[in-house]
């Protein structure tokens, strides 16, 4: 059974929110399945950009790919 891409990604995005911090794929990764999701890396990696165009997240790193949770206080 696969799980709907929108539940996945507001799943992640809730725990970016949540914790803050730095992000990368493995983080992103272990937040969906703690949430109970089976991801896939690139499309973990996909949620991580849209959350960055969308300035939940700042790219701090280019190799690897690492982004930093922007507050919204």
């Amino acid at each position: 059974m696969t799980e709907p891409a929108a539940s996945q990604r507001a799943d992640l995005e809730r725990a970016v929110h949540t914790y803050g911090g730095l992000w990368d794929t493995e983080r992103g990764l272990r937040a969906m399945r703690d949430a109970g999701h089976d991801p896939q890396d690139k499309h973990t990696r996909q949620i991580l950009r849209d959350l960055a165009s969308e300035g939940l997240l700042v790219k701090v790193e280019d190799w690897p790919v690492r982004y930093k949770a922007v507050r919204a206080d």
